[in-house]
């Protein structure tokens, strides 16, 4: 299966559920102006009763150097996203790898990807007033054009039922999955996640590790 990471997770029992279905990561934000943000104490908490085999992935949108050094050493993290205006000298500052989230309006937005040096590009979906969380895809065509060799995670609107054209069309390395299996912003609806995993349990694993 494709690796997947579910973010937004607020709750053990999400948690819990996401991991028994097969996913390969989940996902903390830590923005505070976001519906689906979570604390470094309950993110702990959490990933204390998660195996260490799944990777936590702290989301983290303009946020300083020491707060980030802070949920790494408290949870303790395997990766990081920066979903902000982070610089790439800042982005190059961390040891744990580092997936640099951009947000795709046109094939203009992609010309970023050159100025980083990161493990992976998140693809979101771009809104003038929110960091991710659209729950709207982008048009996918725009990746065809894409040639670089650092992996993509594909995110942005994705949902039990547009998941497998997604991966179809762009052949991602993984995929970021939120608002598509939410009851509401923070809470997981457990029928839409048992249904996104049925869709992706025969696609291929690519080998790509959230850290």
């Amino acid at each position: 299966m494709i690796p997947v990471k579910i973010c937004g997770i607020t709750n053990l029992a999400d948690a819990e559920l996401a991991v028994e279905h097969g996913t390969s990561a989940i996902g903390f934000i830590f923005y505070e102006k976001s519906p689906r943000a979570t604390t470094i104490q309950v993110a702990k908490t959490i990933s204390e009763r998660l195996s260490a085999s799944i990777s936590k992935v702290g989301v983290f949108v303009n946020h300083t150097k020491d707060y980030i050094a802070r949920a790494i050493s408290s949870i303790p993290l395997n990766a990081i996203q920066l979903h902000g205006d982070e610089s790439p000298e800042f982005c190059d500052q961390f040891a744990l790898p580092v997936f640099k989230a951009l947000r795709i309006k046109n094939e203009t937005s992609l010309r970023m990807m050159d100025d980083f040096n990161v493990e992976g590009f998140l693809l979101d979906s771009f809104s003038d007033n929110q960091y991710g969380g659209t729950g709207k895809p982008f048009d996918w065509s725009i990746l065809k054009k894409y040639q670089h060799n650092t992996p993509i995670i594909l995110s942005g609107g994705l949902t039990p039922d547009n998941i497998i054209d997604a991966i179809q069309e762009i052949y991602p390395s993984a995929v970021d999955v939120n608002s598509g299996v939410e009851s509401s912003p923070g809470e997981k609806n457990h029928e839409k996640i048992n249904h996104l995993f049925n869709q992706l349990k025969e696609t291929e694993n690519t080998g790509f590790h959230f850290g």
